[in-house]
């Protein structure tokens, strides 16, 4: 397989992000960038990467197989599109699009031109996500029925186009799109039945700065997700709770601890005291009624998501993000924005992908 050559058109945080591992990568060579922005374009022009004159420019290209787009997420729609048409292979960030049915007009343009387009849902690789989804399909805490996946830091939205309406802005979009996809790829085996989301504006009016999204999964399992801008304190990463056990991934950099009960029948309970009273219900377990262990932090390597597409684009492989479960994760989005706007719970037909 020879390399593919790409183009990045915008040249932001994630922009740079894709050119750094580009030029370190074994599947892809960079072929330029480009940006609406004189200052963005001056700076890659300093770094010497090729400088295209505009996005005309980048999709007159022949030698270019890929084009990443890391614009704001309002133009998404309409460069992946001429890109398709143009005969380019396309790798969108997240989120794709602002809503469903710019995305049926994607995929449409997709299976048209017959090139290949996919979403950099990166955080596929994210060791927290693979050490949870590793606990539940293991089967080591018994019938899980709750799922926590939180994200919670204390610095409001970036003061940029991610603070705005019009340009597709706020969490849900920004975060949620990431932890949503996620939840759906560790509770891989049961549909979302119904949905119900609070939004946050404490720092942000016009679009959403956190938000509390609860899926209700068939077979009784519930999963909350939540993602916060202004706390100071963060829970845990995740948290994960079964009939046999929980397990808790505290953040980003830890393994995951895991504890089981191996003795449900203790009959000494040795009751705590609490603040105004006595308790044996909630009283510690010891040693002799559980076991405790561990899951150490996995190898992963986020440059997998380009080693993909590269085989995809040569009929290798098939890609790892589908058209399908992009699909499946913007339906959850608009449901999400629809619960908080009646303020109620939301039932969805959902499909397993």
């Amino acid at each position: 397989m020879s390399k593919k050559k790409v183009a990045v058109v915008g040249y932001g945080g994630m922009g740079g992000w894709h050119v750094r591992n580009i030029l370190a990568s074994n599947v892809a060579e960079l072929a330029g960038i480009w940006d609406i922005s004189e200052q963005r374009r001056e700076r890659a022009a300093e770094k010497e990467l090729h400088v295209y004159t505009s996005l005309e420019d980048v999709l007159s290209d022949k030698s270019v197989d890929i084009i990443t787009i890391a614009t704001p997420n309002d133009h998404h729609m309409s460069i992946a599109i001429q890109a398709m048409e143009a005969g380019k292979n396309v790798i969108c960030e997240k989120p794709v699009c602002m809503n469903s049915s710019e995305l049926e007009k994607i995929i449409e343009a997709s299976e048209r031109t017959g090139k290949l387009f996919t979403v950099h849902q990166n955080r596929r690789w994210d060791c927290d996500y693979l050490m949870m989804k590793q606990v539940y399909a293991s089967g080591e805490l018994g019938e899980v029925f709750g799922v926590e996946s939180r994200i919670q830091g204390s610095r409001g939205i970036p003061g940029d186009w991610r603070g705005h309406k019009e340009y597709g802005g706020g969490m849900i979009l920004d975060w949620g799109v990431h932890l949503i996809d996620q939840m759906l790829r560790i509770v891989y085996d049961k549909k979302v039945e119904k949905l119900y989301c609070r939004c946050d504006h404490i720092t942000n009016y016009e679009v959403d700065d956190g938000f509390k999204l609860d899926l209700y999964f068939e077979g009784d399992v519930t999963a909350r997700i939540e993602v916060g801008t202004s706390h100071f304190v963060s829970m845990p990463r995740f948290y994960m709770t079964g009939t046999n056990g929980s397990a808790i991934i505290n953040n980003w950099t830890e393994n995951c601890r895991i504890v089981c009960c191996k003795n449900w029948d203790e009959k000494d309970v040795v009751p705590v005291v609490t603040a105004a009273g006595l308790t044996k219900t909630m009283a510690p377990r010891d040693e002799k009624t559980i076991s405790e262990s561990e899951i150490v932090r996995p190898t992963s390597d986020v440059h997998d998501f380009y080693r993909n597409v590269c085989k995809a684009v040569d009929g290798i492989e098939p890609q790892l993000v589908t058209h399908a479960q992009v699909m499946r994760v913007m339906k959850i989005m608009e449901a999400a924005f629809e619960s908080d706007r009646l303020g109620q719970v939301i039932e969805i037909e959902d499909h397993l992908v």
